[in-house]
């Protein structure tokens, strides 16, 4: 039986430098058809005749620099999805922060390691062909009779964890927290009296609630100590990245919320919207009493896993301020039984 050629992907390099673009086709043209231009408004004109998967991007240019051409980027509709890969020779963790908030899905340093930008290349056409899939398989499955109804829920389930799974695997730290924050968040919704319909709608939510990592380098999620104020920032961006991705979902927009507003806190000191109370909703402030028990009993870059009594009294001390008291007491209540500190493994 003959087989069509698997399609091969297309990358566009933006760089000023004709070195860095002999460099770049020399590494990448045998995998990849290589286009590269040489200014910001070149690459913008050519854009909407070409079809290109990933686009590489010098920061320092004349007449725009990298940055303002990933604005136009991003600005556009026919453009806003194409991944960016930032080519840079600065250093410093600042022009990072800056290009992750700016929409950047990774960065590459000059001088540039063959194998190193193959790598980061794969990985981020992988993701993207992910989420891709992810929400084309759901547009179809949703499409088919009542009769298969069954089999997209089991698909649906297997996507999500896998899924957050892989987004789960980029922090070595805490691998496995989306699972568990699934599993406290399900049992604080049992417990609270809820349907069997709504735990599993609080179980996906919580699964998917960290897929905005995606965005964030894993220099910066595996970065031992603590972080500083402009790191600090660029973390909270996957608040916005998974909204922005789970958006994409029309058939269950409450994982949008799940992955936005997890970090919003009761009295609205959070963010990124800066929600409190019951404008949050009910089963987001359900994951956030779950997600914080994960991130003080779970090990850290910086830290071990705090003991249970120091737990139970940040749990106390957030209650009503960070996390909704409801359901806080709750956790609380889960904390009292579990005698033996096991739930901190995840077993409810």
């Amino acid at each position: 039986m003959d087989f069509l050629p698997k399609k091969r992907r297309s990358i566009m390099a933006v760089d000023d430098d004709i070195i860095n673009q002999m460099t770049l086709e020399a590494i990448l043209s045998v995998n990849y058809d290589f286009t590269a231009v040489s200014s910001g408004p070149e690459a913008l004109a050519q854009l909407p005749n070409q079809s290109v998967d990933l686009i590489l991007l010098d920061i320092n240019m004349p007449e725009m620099n990298g940055f303002e051409v990933l604005a136009a980027l991003q600005a556009n509709e026919a453009t806003k999805d194409i991944p960016v890969i930032i080519l840079t020779g600065d250093s410093d963790q600042e022009t990072e922060v800056q290009g992750i908030q700016a929409g950047a899905f990774d960065f590459v340093h000059k001088p540039f390691i063959p194998t190193l930008i193959l790598r980061r290349i794969e990985r981020t056409l992988e993701l993207k062909s992910l989420q891709h899939h992810m929400q084309q398989e759901i547009d179809q499955q949703t499409a088919i009779a009542k009769e298969q109804l069954a089999s997209t829920r089991r698909l649906f389930r297997q996507m999500v964890e896998t899924l957050a799974d892989t987004i789960d695997a980029k922090d070595k730290y805490t691998n496995g927290h989306s699972r568990r924050v699934a599993d406290y968040a399900r049992e604080i919704a049992r417990r609270a009296g809820k349907s069997e319909a709504y735990q599993n709608a609080v179980y996906y939510m919580a699964r998917l609630h960290d897929i905005g990592k995606i965005g964030i380098p894993s220099s910066l999620i595996n970065k031992k100590g603590r972080l500083t104020d402009e790191e600090y920032a660029a973390m909270q961006q996957h608040t916005i990245i998974g909204g922005d991705i789970l958006a994409h979902v029309k058939e269950m927009p409450e994982l949008l919320c799940a992955s936005r507003h997890h970090h919003e806190r009761y009295d609205g000191t959070g963010y990124p919207d800066g929600l409190s109370g019951t404008a949050i909703l009910e089963k987001v402030r359900i994951i956030a009493v779950a997600d914080v028990y994960d991130a003080m009993t779970s090990k850290r870059s910086y830290r071990d896993g705090l003991p249970q009594a120091e737990v139970r009294q940040e749990m106390l001390k957030a209650r009503g301020k960070q996390l909704d008291p409801y359901f806080t007491d709750i956790m609380l209540q889960m904390i009292d039984e579990d005698s033996d500190y096991q739930l901190r493994e995840g077993t409810v």
